[in-house]
């Protein structure tokens, strides 16, 4: 007979407070990164680890300890050790003969997997091989060149992937200075590039900057080996938005082709006989209305 999973019940203020946070919640935080490696990685793989854990900061964590998992065979080590340290996205390094330098870039949803990929790592190029730097937390601006991104519907998935991964906090709007950084993505028949750059805004003769882009790391060139894509059902549950987090339209607002806001505003039935007008020496009576009024008045 199988034994029942007991509730964990928090004994301390502090455990409740720590149960609490990871709950489910209306507006997520944002995602934590999980850096893990295999049994065996080379430089290259722990040089972008590192470089990935930069881009990453403070929302990510790195084990230096060696794991002996396969992600693709058995993915409940990886689970485990995401859900220990409250990460949802993982990075998995890893080479051997038959695939050298691996890397494994995947998701969790409700603390299972959802979908990863794995590439092999062609070229590299660190960030101590770049002058330029950018502020800690940067949020990046991710652009995504070439056809095959909308073609090819496995691309396609691997770039919401990319997205997820590398989009950072979920903000509503970003300052022109606020942009400082851009991750490019190009795909090739053959390889993924991703190139990273620095935004910088210069002097110009008109009202607007002029921008250049400085090379920044690392600059990554891989192929796609494996995947493990969700189910549509699986997919379609983790992209719900609950009820409470969609924006209810307002009633009687609308906007027209110039973003001008028009308003519509119900009114109950007014008593148009008994409202004071104003007074005004063309309206009143005359002498002779005045009598008739009088004597119909004192008739009745």
């Amino acid at each position: 007979m199988p034994s029942l999973q007991r509730v964990q019940k928090p004994t301390t203020r502090k455990g409740k407070k720590i149960l609490l946070a990871k709950e489910p919640k209306v507006f997520e935080d944002v995602k934590k990164k999980l850096f893990l490696t295999g049994r065996k990685a080379s430089e290259v793989l722990r040089n972008c680890s590192k470089d990935l854990y930069k881009l990453s900061k403070p929302h990510a964590v790195i084990l230096s300890r060696k794991n002996d998992i396969l992600p693709f065979e058995n993915i409940v080590p990886v689970e485990n050790l995401c859900r220990n340290n409250d990460a949802s996205l993982f990075f998995f390094s890893t080479t051997n003969k038959k695939r050298p330098n691996s890397l494994t870039i995947g998701r969790l949803f409700d603390g299972r997997l959802l979908d990863m990929v794995e590439f092999c790592i062609n070229d590299y190029k660190s960030f101590d091989q770049f002058t330029a730097s950018i502020p800690a937390e940067t949020k990046p601006c991710l652009v995504f060149s070439g056809e095959l991104w909308e073609q090819s519907q496995e691309l396609a998935k691997v770039k919401s992937l990319l997205v997820d991964v590398f989009r950072g906090e979920v903000i509503d709007a970003v300052r022109l200075q606020g942009l400082e950084h851009v991750i490019m993505f190009t795909a090739t028949n053959d390889n993924i590039l991703m190139r990273s750059y620095q935004i910088q805004l210069k002097k110009s003769s008109t009202k607007l900057p002029r921008v250049e882009l400085e090379n920044l790391g690392p600059h990554i060139d891989m192929v796609l080996k494996r995947t493990k894509f969700a189910s549509e059902d699986l997919m379609k549950r983790a992209c719900r938005t609950p009820q409470e987090a969609k924006s209810k339209p307002k009633k009687n607002v609308s906007k027209d082709a110039l973003g001008t806001t028009h308003g519509r505003i119900h009114m109950g039935k007014q008593k148009v006989g008994t409202i004071q007008t104003r007074k005004m020496k063309g309206l009143k009576k005359t002498a002779a209305e005045k009598r008739v009024a009088r004597k119909s008045k004192k008739a009745n």
